[in-house]
Order: structure tokens, then sequence, then C-alpha cells
């Protein structure tokens, strides 16, 4: 699907549409529940998938709603920690072709991620495989504390953007791009089920490189 549409920029979501971190992840809460003896459940995959793309702080009250604030907020710090060490040593999955369509689109866009996640977890993406030197800056929410929407406002006022596109897999990111002015393009091999409201669909991340 080509969007007729001629954009200067692309703004990325992270998670679903970049890489598949979820099975590290979920071994990094999981190692974090095992520390503790309050959290019933073990941490799946599944249990990561269900929550990827909402603010860090609104995961945790999503599936602990029934720990008190203080010991909610020690057990995310934990699980933080532990994700952080845990992909800093094994990554995430990337997608297919991400790295040549990359080099495609540098060739002709700046390059930006705006994600949900916490500070630091951007920074180890970037590193893996030479990310960073596809991405001109990023923004997340554990920099600032802001929701999605201002985010990506604040990448496209700081850098300028005349005429950006963000790409993400998730409802969430759909309705931050409108909120933020800019248009969007549904990664649906991604963990979210979008109808409505794209400019564009990809099922695999190359394929960007046809419609841009």
């Amino acid at each position: 699907m080509a969007t007729n549409v001629s954009f200067d920029s692309i703004i990325f979501d992270l998670d679903g549409t970049l890489w598949d971190s979820t099975a590290n992840v979920a071994l990094a809460w999981q190692t974090a529940k095992e520390q503790v003896d309050y959290v019933t459940d073990d941490i799946t995959q599944q249990t990561v998938r269900s929550i990827t793309g909402m603010a860090y702080d609104a995961i945790f009250e999503k599936l602990y709603p029934y720990l008190d604030t203080p010991t909610r907020d020690n057990f995310k710090a934990l699980c933080a920690k532990h994700e952080l060490d845990t992909l800093h040593e094994l990554g995430g999955a990337h997608y297919p072709k991400l790295e040549e369509t990359l080099t495609y689109l540098k060739s002709k866009y700046r390059l930006f991620i705006v994600s949900n996640c916490q500070s630091g977890y951007i920074e180890i993406f970037l590193k893996h495989d030479g990310m960073a030197q596809f991405f001109e800056a990023h923004q997340c929410y554990g920099t600032k504390g802001q929701p999605k929407f201002q985010n990506i406002k604040d990448i496209v006022a700081d850098y300028n953007l005349q005429a950006p596109v963000y790409v993400g897999d998730t409802t969430g990111d759909r309705d931050s791009a409108a909120k933020a002015g800019v248009p969007f393009i549904f990664a649906d091999y991604g963990f979210g089920q979008v109808e409505d409201g794209f400019v564009a669909r990809i099922s695999q991340f190359e394929e960007l490189k046809d419609i841009l």
C-alpha cells in the first residue's frame, strides 16, 4: 500500500516494530519474581506480550493491582534492573531485514525512535548490532514521564521535522501519533490489532522500502 504522501522523517516505535525482546524481558522479570514472596503468578513471554506498548508505570499497575503502591514500585524497580541487565547481555530478536531496510531508509529520511520504555532500554537496542548508526535521536517514557504523544511532539519540535510519519504496532501507537498530529503506519506483524487510522499497513518491516 503506497502512502501517496511525502515525508522527511520516520519516527519508530521499538517493541513490536523494530525488535521483539519479550522472551528475554520475561526471563528478567521472572528472575525478579523469584526474589520476592509477594508476586503470585509466574511471568511468561505471553504476560509481557500482553502489556507491550504501555507506559512502564501502567504495566505494573495492570499486572499487580493487588500490591500496594510502595511494594509495586519496589517490584517494578527490581524488574527494571534485571531487564536492563538481561537485555544488555542477550538483546532482543530483530525483525527480518531490519538492518538492510534501515540502511535504505537512512539514505532518504531522518530516523528517530519514541517508545514507552524505561530509561536505558533504547540505548541497549542501539548498542546491539550497530543500530545506533541509523538513528538521529530518541525519546522514551522513562526520560520525562510523559505520554508517548508528547514525546513524539517533542521530537518533531526539537529536530524541526516538517513531515514526519510514525511507525508502530498498537492502537496506542496510532492514538499517540494522532494526538501528536503525525500520520501513522501500522506494522501488523507486531503485538497489536489496528483496524483503521493508518496511512499504510505493512506485514513485514522490509515493506517500508516499497511504500516510502
